[in-house]
């Protein structure tokens, strides 16, 4: 319907019609924008959509949002000015963009870590623990006390879906390993971040990893002569000695087929979720410590996840969790539905799914 207008007011000698073509997409970022990290990513993601779409679309964004009532009022905001498709990728946004969708009805809205679903709501996310696995077999190669630190911010799913994936990848080479685990109840606190490293390192850590948004955790590792697996984005440019490999979020792609599908009129809510096969989750990037042999060993593995022939949560010997209870049984495999609602740590996991109350 959309295209027929449009090519009845250019048979109209309308010329304005190129204008209304243009469509205005938002982009909410929960942190400042840097270098590297969760919200550099998403900006990547941007400028791929520019960059695909010339003269068809305006993209603005809006940094350092706190989730909650901010982020509502942003939303609110980038609606009434008149973007058509906006994008809130942040585990927290979820609610506020539900909330702000029902007045806006005919306005997009992608929010990228939901799962709460809307008629002009889709949720998107990526298969982090599939890079996680990797991240965690070149740790099991990398590090000499078998001992690896993880900073994490909130204990919801996608997190503990990391730090389980990393254990069994690091354990798939290394049956010693163990991951010690430090909860920061913050998504972006790089003193913190930077601390809890720290922390790691004094307990016998000499290789760390993260679910933060900052390079803090980086920094760190290479301030102390210790290895690092970077997070969201490529950062040797932070640590250029400290880093053995990156895990890497592809946002271009995702976000140009989702403009593409509002321009010409195809736009429907949706429930994606994709990993190393559909080009959302890459591992590479290998720092200068990382021999050649382990390189290829993990590249191997990830071209095994893309052709499904490794799954990170399908084992053929029973998986405990770090309490001792059976969580995967030998010769089977975790549903999508059983990952989407993991709540456990797994087996070699120092630490707790959830903070106990008082």
């Amino acid at each position: 319907m959309y295209k027929n207008l449009v090519a009845a007011l250019a048979a109209a000698c309308c010329f304005s019609s190129f204008a209304a073509e243009t469509l205005k997409i938002g982009f909410v970022y929960v942190a400042p924008l840097a270098d590297a990290g969760w919200v550099r990513q998403h900006e990547e993601g941007r400028r791929a959509v520019e960059a695909a779409l010339p003269g068809k679309v305006e993209t603005t964004y809006v940094e350092n949002v706190p989730e909650g009532a901010d982020a509502e009022r942003v939303i609110r905001d980038l609606a009434r000015q008149g973007h058509k498709l906006i994008f809130t990728p942040s585990f927290g946004y979820m609610a506020p963009t539900l909330k702000v969708a029902k007045d806006f009805p005919d306005v997009k809205f992608e929010s990228v870590t939901g799962y709460k679903t809307a008629p002009n709501v889709a949720t998107s996310n990526a298969r982090y623990y599939e890079g996680r696995y990797l991240a965690g077999v070149a740790a099991g190669r990398m590090s000499k006390t078998h001992v690896a630190g993880y900073v994490a911010g909130f204990p919801i799913p996608e997190v503990l879906q990391g730090i389980n994936a990393f254990t069994l990848g690091m354990r798939s080479v290394d049956p010693k390993a163990e991951v010690k685990v430090i909860w920061l109840d913050a998504w972006f606190d790089p003193p913190k971040e930077r601390d809890a490293a720290m922390t790691l390192f004094n307990q016998d850590a000499d290789v760390i990893a993260f679910h933060t948004g900052s390079t803090a955790v980086m920094a760190a590792a290479q301030e102390r002569g210790k290895m690092a697996v970077a997070y969201h984005s490529d950062m040797r440019r932070v640590a250029p000695d400290a880093q053995i490999v990156a895990v890497t979020h592809q946002w271009g792609g995702y976000y140009t087929a989702r403009a593409r599908a509002v321009l010409d009129g195809s736009w429907q809510s949706a429930s994606v979720w994709g990993g190393v096969k559909e080009g959302m989750i890459r591992v590479g990037d290998f720092g200068p410590k990382v021999p050649k042999a382990v390189q290829d060993e993990v590249m191997a593995r990830q071209r095994d996840i893309a052709s499904g022939k490794l799954q990170p949560f399908r084992s053929a010997v029973d998986i405990r969790d770090n309490e001792g209870r059976v969580v995967i049984p030998r010769g089977t495999a975790l549903t999508d539905a059983q990952i989407l609602q993991m709540d456990w740590l797994v087996e070699g996991v120092q630490g707790r799914a959830a903070r106990k109350a008082g």
